[in-house]
């Protein structure tokens, strides 16, 4: 039986037309934080974060399809392992070809904040946009690259960082599907971040910056 035009349309319309209005507004409210100055960004960030949390938790996930239970954690943690032995292989080609330097910013609660940071990017991924594209888009591949460009245009205008993140984003991705663990992933991600931060130049990628703060950069000399 055919269906009249008009229903037929409203049937394939009515689908999508949440997840694109959440896609946007997430993303959209992502990226004008990103190309905001320092003082808003401290500001709006945290709303930035209860938003995409609130959406997400509004369809009321369970905490394994989240990533944030025990599953997958096990069966993941080679993809740890792999990272050390990658992260100390940039260090050594770094040392070697003299880019390796120490971390602008050491301490404790530094790191902490920059691998939590790594972990609500990889929620973003894996829980607020890769679900939405993929009913979007109805094919999963089509999502993962997606999901991957969109992560690695946010990363804008820091070249070295959005190329890092057009690769990681696709991998990361994938890894989820597989494993529906955030934990592992997040610090994958925290610790290539940090071995990428000291095996680059900061003449190139600005202390990891991204957006207006990219373009603002200004280079600290040290104390003499």
């Amino acid at each position: 039986m055919l269906l009249p035009c008009h229903t037929f349309f409203m049937s394939r319309a009515s689908i999508p037309f949440r997840d694109l209005t959440e896609l946007v507004l997430g993303y959209g409210l992502i990226v004008s934080i990103i190309w905001m100055p320092e003082s808003a960004q401290r500001i709006l960030s945290p709303v930035a974060l209860v938003v995409t949390l609130a959406i997400v938790l509004a369809r009321r996930p369970s905490v394994d399809d989240l990533g944030l239970g025990v599953r997958g954690l096990a069966a993941s943690s080679w993809i740890f392992a792999a990272a050390i032995l990658l992260a100390i292989a940039g260090m050594l080609v770094a040392k070697h070809i003299g880019t390796l330097h120490p971390l602008y910013n050491s301490d404790f609660k530094h790191v902490a904040g920059y691998v939590l940071w790594t972990l609500y990017q990889q929620f973003l991924l894996n829980d607020y946009f890769m679900p939405r594209l993929t009913r979007i888009l109805a094919s999963q591949n089509a999502a993962i690259g997606l999901t991957a460009l969109l992560f690695a245009a946010a990363h804008l205008p820091n070249l070295p960082l959005t190329a890092a993140t057009l690769l990681w984003g696709g991998i990361s991705c994938v890894f989820f599907r597989r494993y529906r663990n955030l934990y592992a992933l997040g610090l994958v991600q925290g610790l290539l971040g940090l071995c990428f931060a000291i095996c680059f130049p900061d003449s190139m990628i600005h202390h990891l910056r991204v957006g207006l703060g990219y373009l603002r950069y200004r280079p600290t000399t040290p104390a003499p």
